[in-house]
């Protein structure tokens, strides 16, 4: 029996889980939270995801499509081309949202990055996400006039994870918009380095 199409549900779901993970914990998350966080009939959550893997899978994949349509909005405001500086401006804004407007997602993207440690399928589905990741983020680069090499996008995607957690798991006083542009014209400048 196929899963219930059902996208705004799907979402909804994902998004109790992704609350969950990021509140509470993995070990908080179970079908029977997801559904009282997401105030549905019991059963609703097995319904659409009937493992726990496919549960964290859903939640890994909301989290990133919320954070690509993130980066397409702040793209989308940008005229013209984009030079070194332009583009540690768009990093550090996107650290500033997701680490002051967004932190129990982040929080609950590391707790499945954790978990995929100890289950292959989370894993496989986490490393599909990234390249898929990767490519969208080239993609983007080019359209904002930069040529940057897929590997100075997947350093600068892998220092932004980095940067990322230690602002998620810091006090929240400390995120500032100051702090993410200077961490950010940091990691710019480092991976743009001429080796």
């Amino acid at each position: 029996m196929a899963p219930p199409r059902n996208q705004q549900r799907r979402d909804a779901l994902a998004d109790a889980a992704i609350a969950i993970l990021g509140t509470a914990g993995i070990h908080a998350l179970s079908h029977r939270a997801v559904d009282e966080r997401a105030e549905v009939p019991a059963g609703t959550a097995a319904n659409y995801f009937p493992t726990r893997d496919e549960l964290l899978t859903a939640a890994a994949r909301r989290v990133l499509g919320l954070h690509l349509a993130a980066m397409e909005v702040a793209d989308a405001q940008v005229t013209g081309p984009v030079g070194p500086d332009g583009l540690a401006e768009l990093i550090g804004g996107a650290l500033y949202d997701a680490a002051a407007h967004h932190r129990p997602r982040y929080l609950a993207i590391y707790e499945l990055t954790l978990e995929a440690t100890r289950r292959p399928e989370l894993a496989a589905a986490l490393a599909e996400m990234g390249a898929a990741a990767l490519d969208l983020t080239v993609g983007q680069h080019r359209a904002l006039g930069l040529d940057t090499s897929p590997a100075q996008v997947q350093a600068l995607i892998t220092l932004f994870g980095g940067a990322l957690l230690t602002l998620v798991a810091g006090p929240p006083a400390a995120v500032t918009p100051e702090s993410t542009r200077a961490q950010a014209r940091c990691l710019v400048a480092g991976v743009l380095a001429e080796v």
